[in-house]
């Protein structure tokens, strides 16, 4: 090494050992030497970590004990943290028992996660049925950035609802939507799994930008009013991998709804896929901007449907269903303007005036369990405009000989020919 390099060095550390020497001196003399600034106090409060399993505040998990004032707790403290992204456990291996309840927010920190492993099961009897202030089993309101995922089940009790002649005179709650969301942004729900809802498993309300996914939603085919998602007063919303199975609609898209985009879900049994019901009340309602796309129907009452009630109001416009598949569905294409539930005794007396325009059917291949393949019941009073069908191919299934289209009042256009044939549409208002 260079020998000016070296006294350099030796220099230093002669002043390093000179200076700290200084210092110990100077502190066993009491002068005032200033103590190092101490690290800056947060003012937000620390937790003891960023999971909040609900065992660790007292729920049992054996599917008798009520667990709800325990996950109330827990979700407070992961509500109230802040910092990390702040994980609420409901860990696998237990089943728990729970009343309605609303995990209200909005919460501390930008982002939660849910994870649900275990099983949770509703009150079987009605007198559990207690403080239902959302008309629903378990509701998250008012989030930001929520994450539910896990491969936990969730099962409503449902029969306990669907049989009308066993319900009391006075019960504390009516059936319930089994998991319901309202005004959420930015949701997230993964892998969860819902069986035996006492009314509809999932409701979306006043949200925007949701992914749904991975989800697997189970009721018996005659179980009443068991939608599998029903949408309202949404936009942005994504549905997509996932098996709906029951008794009603396996998705409802309702009034105030906007870009909603379902792709590769199998629907079967339940009433279909349907935009509405719209108008209901003489209500003035809208919808636009739905792509269903990629979906297969098995068995169901329905396949692509718009329905809107009698004296209603409003529009459905920019609709499309694309690629689909169909096997024995009853009617795979309606549009029934003339919806009344079931009760046509009770339909008001005036047409609907839900305007239903821009509506695309591509690419349909299947089967039809009814003559009646593709049905056009559209209003007297403002029809149905500017439908296109594409590339539509059914067949009769065994129990049918053949297939043929209905049409009433509406108006569009044939891009390829269609299986059974379109010559009811009309290609112009006459």
């Amino acid at each position: 090494m260079d020998s000016s390099v070296s006294l350099v060095i030796y220099s230093l550390s002669v002043l390093i050992n000179i200076l700290h020497k200084s210092i110990v001196d100077a502190r066993l003399l009491n002068l005032d030497i200033p103590a190092p600034a101490p690290s800056p106090i947060s003012c937000e409060v620390e937790t003891s970590g960023t999971t909040f399993n609900v065992v660790d505040y007292g729920a049992y998990g054996d599917g008798q004990t009520d667990d709800s004032g325990a996950f109330l707790k827990a979700w407070a403290a992961a509500c109230g943290a802040s910092g990390v992204t702040p994980s609420f456990i409901v860990p696998s291996g237990k089943t728990f028992f729970l009343k309605p309840i609303d995990f209200a927010g909005p919460c501390k920190a930008p982002n939660i996660i849910v994870q649900i492993q275990g099983n949770i099961v509703a009150p079987n009897t009605f007198d559990g049925w207690t403080g239902c202030k959302s008309n629903s089993w378990i509701s998250f309101t008012d989030m930001q950035g929520l994450k539910l995922n896990g491969s936990g089940r969730l099962d409503g009790q449902g029969s306990l609802w669907w049989n009308a002649s066993n319900l009391p005179t006075q019960v504390p709650c009516l059936p319930s939507t089994a998991l319901q969301f309202a005004s959420c942004q930015g949701l997230q729900v993964k892998g969860i799994n819902s069986i035996n809802s006492p009314k509809n498993h999932i409701s979306i309300s006043d949200s925007d930008n949701a992914d749904i996914s991975n989800i697997h939603l189970q009721a018996p085919e005659n179980s009443p009013n068991t939608d599998g998602i029903d949408i309202a007063r949404s936009s942005h919303i994504y549905v997509h991998d996932s098996i709906i199975a029951t008794g009603d609609d396996c998705m409802a898209i309702n009034g105030g709804s906007s870009f909603i985009n379902v792709t590769r879900v199998t629907c079967g049994p339940g009433h279909g896929i349907s935009v509405g019901s719209l108008g209901a009340k003489g209500a003035s309602e809208t919808v636009n901007d739905v792509h269903v796309f990629n979906c297969t129907f098995t068995g169901t009452k329905n396949g692509a449907r718009i329905k809107t009630w009698p004296g209603g109001s409003g529009y459905a416009t920019n609709i499309t269903f694309e690629s689909i598949i169909i096997d024995n569905v009853e009617n795979p294409i309606i549009i029934d303007q003339h919806y009344c539930n079931g009760q046509p005794l009770k339909c008001p007396g005036d047409p609907s005036q839900v305007k239903v325009t821009n509506v695309i059917y591509r690419s349909f291949n299947g089967t039809s369990a009814s003559k009646i393949a593709i049905k056009l019941d559209c209003s007297e009073k403002v029809s149905c405009n500017n439908l296109e069908f594409d590339d539509i191919n059914f067949i009769p299934a065994p129990s049918v000989d053949h297939v043929q289209a209905y049409c009433n009042n509406a108006i569009g256009m044939i891009d390829s020919p269609s299986v059974p044939s379109l010559d009811c549409l009309k290609s112009s208002i006459v």
